[in-house]
C-alpha cells in the first residue's frame, strides 16, 4: 500500500482563488432596462457583455453565484480549444474541408485568446509552453502518430511525435508508451484570465448582478423579462452562458446540456530539482485513457496541478482527491506521500454530440457545451454570440452555429447515468491499460 497523502489543512476550494477569489461585490441595484441581459458572468458571459459593451450597449449580466466562481475559475486553465473527436473520425463523418475548417476554428480561437490577453494586458500568468499527450498503449501511440501526420500535412501544426526512450526529456515517467508533442498549446492562470475579463468589463460599463439567480426568461413584445428574487429586467436581447451550471430557467439548454464534475489537486510547492526531473520543459499535459488525467505545473512552476475524470461518480470530496492522488503516483511515484494542499471540484457543461454550440432558440442566444476545453471556446463564442446580436455578420461566424442542438428522449438536464457511465470506462481502462484506474 502506498502511502497516503499528507493531507494536513487541506483547502477544498481552488489553488487559483490563493491569487484571484472570486469577487465580491456590494449587493448592485437591478436596472430597470438594458439592451442585453447575459446570464452566467463566466468566460463566456464576460466575454460577451465586454464586446456589447465596447459596442455601446448597456449590458447586465446576472450569476447565480459570485463571478466566475464556476468551471471558469476552477479547471485546469490548459488553452488547447480542442474538440473530442480526433481528425480521421471526424473527416470520415463530415469529409475532409469540414474537418479542415473546424480545427482551423480550434486555432483561430486560441489566436483570439491570445490576442485578447495581450490586447488588454491581463497579467493571467499565459505562456505557450505546448503539450505532451501521454500514450498509455502501444496502440494509442501509433493512432496518435497517425493522427499527428494529418494534423501536420493538412494544418501545419507543428506536432510531433516522442518515442518510449525519449519521453524523459518530456516527462519524469515511465507511465506512458511515448506521447505528442502541441507546440501550439499554452497554459494560463484561469482565475487570473478571468478576472482581468471581468474587470474590463466593469471598466466598459457593465453592469454585474452577481449571488442573484435568474428564475424567469420571459418574452415580451419588444425582447424579454429577466425575473430575480430580488426584481426584473427588461432587455432587448438575451445571451445564456451558464455550461455545466444550466438549470432549469433554462429547460431547453437544460435538456442538451450534461454536467459532468471533473475535479483537481495541487500539491505543495515541490524542490526546484524535482520539479526539474517530473516536468523539465514544464508543459501541458494529458493522456489517452478514457477517464483521462491532464495535469500541468503551476504557473511559477513550482507545483503540480493535477486533474482528471476518475471520481466523477462520487461528491465526495475525499473519495475525488483519492482518486487524482492514485492516479498521480502511477505517473510520478517518487511523490507518494506528498503533501496536497488544495482539492476541488466543478462541473463541466458536456453536449451529446461532443461539440461545442452557438445557438438561437426561442429569440434567445446560447454560447455553451465546451466539453472540458472552456478556457479557449467559452470567450470564443461568448464573443461570437455578442457579434450576433450587434448583427456583425462575418465576425459573427462559426461552425458551431450550423449544427443542430441534440438532446435525448426523457432527458431533463439530471445525468442519472453518469455514475455507470464513468464505472463503465473504469473498467474499460482497467481492461485495456491493466492497471488499476
Amino acid at each position: 500500500m502506498p502511502k497516503p497523502p499528507r493531507i494536513e489543512d487541506l483547502k477544498l476550494t481552488p489553488y487559483w482563488w490563493e491569487s484571484a477569489p472570486p469577487a465580491v461585490t456590494a449587493p448592485a441595484d437591478i436596472p430597470g432596462t438594458a439592451d442585453v441581459g447575459i446570464v452566467g458572468a463566466g468566460f463566456a458571459g464576460m466575454t460577451a457583455a465586454l464586446t456589447l459593451a465596447r459596442a455601446g450597449r448597456r449590458v447586465v449580466v446576472f450569476d447565480a453565484m459570485r463571478a466566475g466562481e464556476g468551471a471558469s475559475s476552477r479547471n485546469g486553465g490548459i488553452c488547447s480549444g480542442n474538440i473530442k473527436f480526433s481528425f480521421s473520425a471526424l473527416m470520415d463523418k463530415f469529409g475532409l474541408d469540414r474537418t479542415k475548417a473546424i480545427f482551423a476554428e480550434g486555432i483561430a480561437a486560441r489566436t483570439a485568446l491570445i490576442k485578447l490577453i495581450e490586447d488588454e494586458n491581463i497579467d493571467c500568468g499565459f505562456k505557450m509552453v505546448g503539450r505532451f499527450d501521454g500514450a498509455n498503449h502501444a496502440r494509442d501511440y501509433d493512432a496518435m502518430a497517425h493522427e499527428t501526420d494529418l494534423l501536420n500535412k493538412h494544418l501545419d501544426f507543428g506536432a510531433y511525435m516522442v518515442p518510449r526512450n525519449q519521453q524523459r526529456a518530456e516527462l519524469g515517467t515511465d507511465f506512458y508508451q511515448g506521447g505528442r508533442v502541441r507546440p501550439d498549446i499554452g497554459g494560463v492562470h484561469p482565475a487570473e484570465l478571468h478576472r482581468g475579463i471581468y474587470e474590463r468589463a466593469l471598466s466598459a460599463g457593465v453592469a454585474v448582478i452577481d449571488e442573484t439567480a435568474v428564475t424567469g426568461i420571459d418574452r415580451t413584445p419588444d425582447g424579454f423579462t429577466l425575473s430575480t428574487a430580488r426584481g426584473s429586467v427588461e432587455v432587448g436581447e438575451c445571451i445564456v452562458a451558464t455550461n455545466g451550471y444550466t438549470d432549469q430557467v433554462t429547460d431547453w439548454l437544460r435538456r442538451r446540456i450534461i454536467p459532468i464534475p471533473s475535479q483537481i489537486i495541487a500539491t505543495d510547492t515541490l524542490d526546484p530539482g524535482l520539479m526539474d526531473r517530473l516536468m523539465p520543459k514544464r508543459r501541458m499535459v494529458g493522456d489517452t485513457r478514457n477517464l483521462y488525467n491532464y495535469y500541468r505545473p503551476s504557473p511559477d512552476g513550482t507545483r503540480i496541478v493535477f486533474g482528471g475524470r476518475r471520481g466523477a461518480d462520487t461528491d465526495d470530496d475525499m473519495r475525488k482527491c483519492l482518486h487524482l492522488y492514485t492516479n498521480l503516483l502511477e505517473i510520478f511515484p517518487e511523490l507518494e506521500g506528498v503533501r496536497l494542499t488544495h482539492s476541488w471540484w466543478g462541473y463541466t457543461g458536456y453536449t451529446f454530440d461532443f461539440v461545442p454550440h452557438l445557438a438561437v432558440h426561442d429569440g434567445i442566444h446560447y454560447a455553451t457545451g465546451f466539453c472540458g476545453s472552456g478556457v479557449v471556446w467559452a470567450p470564443w463564442l461568448g464573443c461570437k454570440a455578442a457579434h450576433m446580436i450587434l448583427g456583425n455578420g462575418e465576425e459573427a461566424q462559426s461552425l458551431f452555429a450550423q449544427t443542430p442542438f441534440p438532446t435525448r428522449p426523457f432527458y431533463n438536464g439530471k445525468p442519472w447515468f453518469l455514475p455507470t457511465v464513468i464505472r463503465w470506462y473504469a473498467l474499460k481502462d482497467r481492461f485495456v491499460y491493466g492497471r488499476k484506474h
